[in-house]
C-alpha cells in the first residue's frame, strides 16, 4: 500500500520522466488502481490539482483500463472544481465525442452547462455578491443552450431536475439583462432601442420577473417616442397583469417615474444643466416581483450535490463513498 505522500507525488514524478520520451510509459510499481485512489483522497482534500495530474496519468499509461472512463468523467469534474471551466468543458466535449452511448453520458453533459454557468465567476465573487444581469449575457446564453441540450437528450436524467433550475435562472438573468440595457439605452436618449428591448422581453421572456418592467418600458419609450397609441397598449396590459407596479399610480402610468427625462425645467435650461437635472428613466422592480434574486447563484450551486448525497458519491455515481 502506498502511503498519502506517495500517492500525492505520483503524477509529479510521471510528468519528470516523461521529460525524457514522448511515449507514455507504464510507471514502475505504479498500478491502476493507485492511480485512482490517489485521486480519491485528493478529491477528497480538494487537492484538485495533484488529482487532475493523477486522473490523466491514468488515463495516459492506462487508456483501456477498468478505470479510464471513469478517470475522464472525474477529471471533468476535478476541472470544474478548480475553476478552470474551459478545460472542463474541453474534457466534456471529449467524453461525448469517445463515449456518445455510455451510461453517464449525460453527465458530461450536464457539466458543459455547470461550467459555462460559472466561467464568469471569479473567486472574489463567490464571496462578494455581484449582479450577474450587468454582464455580459453570452456565457449565460451558452449555459442555457448545453442544459437546453441535455434535457432535449436526456429528459429523465438524475440531472435533469437541478439542469431545468438553472435554466430558469439563467432566463430570468437574460430577460432582466436586456432591462439593463433598455435602460441605458434611455440614459442615451436612444428610445426606440430601449422600447425594442422591452418588446423583445415580452415576445421571447414570458413568464419572467423582468415582464412587469419590460411593458413600463414599452409604455415609457412609446410615449417619448410620440406613439401614445401604442404606449397607451402597453400601459393597459401592465396595469392588467401588474396593477401595483410602482410606475402605477392609482392605474394611470406616471411618466415622470423615478425622475424621468420627459422635458427640461426652465431652470434646467436657464442653467444649462446644472440644476434641476432629471435622471433618464430606469426600471428594475427585481425586490418586488423577485425578491430572492440575490440568492438564486448560491443556492443552485450545490443543488445537485445535496440530492444526491455526498459530492464523492454524486461525481463517482456511487462507486466510491
Amino acid at each position: 500500500m502506498l502511503s498519502a505522500f506517495s500517492l500525492g507525488v505520483i503524477a509529479v514524478s510521471l510528468l519528470l520522466g516523461a521529460c525524457s520520451s514522448n511515449e507514455p510509459r507504464e510507471p514502475k510499481g505504479v498500478t491502476e488502481q493507485d492511480f485512482y485512489e490517489a485521486a480519491q483522497k485528493q478529491l477528497r482534500a480538494n487537492q484538485w490539482e495533484f488529482a487532475i495530474q493523477n486522473l490523466q496519468a491514468l488515463e495516459e499509461n492506462f487508456p483501456f483500463g477498468a478505470y479510464a472512463e471513469q478517470a475522464q468523467l472525474e477529471l471533468i469534474y476535478a476541472y470544474y472544481k478548480n475553476f478552470e471551466h474551459e478545460a472542463a468543458t474541453a474534457a466534456a466535449d471529449r467524453f461525448i465525442r469517445l463515449h456518445p452511448q455510455h451510461r453517464n453520458v449525460d453527465y458530461a453533459y450536464y457539466m458543459k452547462g455547470l461550467a459555462s454557468f460559472t466561467e464568469g465567476n471569479s473567486l472574489f465573487e463567490r464571496f462578494v455578491p455581484t449582479d450577474l444581469t450587468q454582464r455580459d449575457p453570452g456565457l449565460a446564453r451558452e449555459s442555457f443552450a448545453h442544459f437546453a441540450q441535455l434535457l432535449a437528450r436526456y429528459p429523465d436524467s438524475s440531472y435533469a431536475p437541478d439542469a431545468k433550475k438553472r435554466m430558469i435562472y439563467l432566463r430570468n438573468l437574460l430577460a432582466r439583462s436586456e432591462i439593463h440595457v433598455a435602460n441605458y439605452y434611455f440614459r442615451r436618449g436612444a428610445y426606440l432601442a430601449a422600447t425594442n428591448r422591452g418588446r423583445f422581453v415580452v415576445e421571447n421572456f414570458q413568464q419572467t420577473p423582468a415582464v412587469p418592467d419590460a411593458l413600463a418600458v414599452m409604455a415609457q419609450g412609446y410615449y417619448l417616442l410620440g406613439m401614445q397609441e401604442l404606449s397607451d397598449a402597453a400601459i393597459k396590459v401592465l396595469h392588467t397583469n401588474y396593477p401595483n407596479h410602482p410606475a402605477l399610480e392609482n392605474g394611470v402610468f406616471n411618466y415622470d417615474y423615478g425622475a424621468v427625462a420627459v422635458g427640461e425645467s426652465w431652470i434646467s435650461k436657464v442653467t444649462f444643466g446644472l440644476f434641476d437635472k432629471r435622471e433618464p428613466p430606469g426600471f428594475d422592480t427585481r425586490e418586488l416581483y423577485n425578491p430572492e434574486f440575490r440568492k438564486a447563484p448560491e443556492n443552485l450551486d450545490r443543488t445537485a450535490e445535496k440530492e444526491s448525497g455526498s459530492w464523492l458519491k454524486w461525481v463517482t455515481f456511487g462507486l466510491v463513498d
